[in-house]
């Protein structure tokens, strides 16, 4: 199945390299994250990319280029967009929707996780819902006190699951998401999904295992940590 990757942010929040290169070039164990997120696709056997490129798109032009001569036996198909600097991720998918097969996954090109992707594509088709996106529980950052009395009565260690679930990324939608979006300034995860939700078109696949997002240094180096220690989730079956 057609996987369309959303690689045209800026990445402000990791400005210590996306001053220099695109986020989805930025390298986890000297591989740039958007190789990792194709290759996670191709384990599934999904081999057919539409990359929606912004920012410094021409970086990603020249890394495919280089890898038509490096590796020219990779067995796969990159079709680079050049959908616009500003524009929005909704804008860059109605950008597409020329090229676009009728059912395709969608993601980010910055975040990386071990979810059964052929599950959520068995659920996405069995709803006929017109979209399916992954919902995870984010990482957590802090754990939890309580305080009763000026003393502290529990003290928790970190636990992911009492933050609820978020928007994970990993998406599997209709070709209809296309007639929500009007124009480059569109975000699809407002105007877009939110009609969805009041249509009862959006569907829920519920990932309770391993997720990470690299929208800061803080989490690149996370992501960096995991690689070295060879127990890479997104790897192992």
């Amino acid at each position: 199945m057609q996987v369309v990757i959303l690689a045209g942010g800026f990445g402000t929040r990791l400005s210590e390299e996306t001053d220099v290169i695109p986020k989805p070039m930025v390298r986890i164990g000297n591989i740039p994250i958007l190789r990792h997120i194709m290759n996670y696709y191709m384990k599934y056997g999904h081999s057919d990319f539409v990359i929606a490129l912004g920012y410094k798109s021409e970086i990603i032009f020249e890394y495919f280029s280089e890898l038509k001569v490096s590796e020219p036996a990779l067995d796969w198909t990159v079709t680079l967009v050049d959908t616009g600097l500003h524009t929005l991720t909704g804008g860059r998918i109605k950008k597409l929707e020329n090229i676009l097969e009728d059912q395709f996954m969608l993601t980010y090109g910055d975040g990386l996780s071990n979810v059964n992707l052929s599950r959520l594509l068995e659920q996405h088709q069995a709803s006929q819902k017109i979209a399916t996106l992954t919902a995870v529980h984010p990482p957590a950052r802090f754990g939890k006190i309580q305080v009763d009395n000026g003393l502290v009565t529990k003290f928790a260690e970190k636990d992911p699951g009492d933050a609820g679930w978020i928007n994970g990324g990993f998406f599997c939608m209709s070709k209809q998401i296309c007639s929500f979006i009007d124009g480059d300034n569109i975000s699809l995860e407002a105007e877009p999904l939110g009609k969805l939700v009041e249509m009862n078109q959006l569907g829920a696949y519920e990932h309770s295992g391993w997720w990470q997002p690299m929208d800061t240094l803080r989490d690149k180096k996370t992501l960096e940590s995991i690689w070295s220690e060879n127990e890479v989730p997104w790897l192992m079956d």
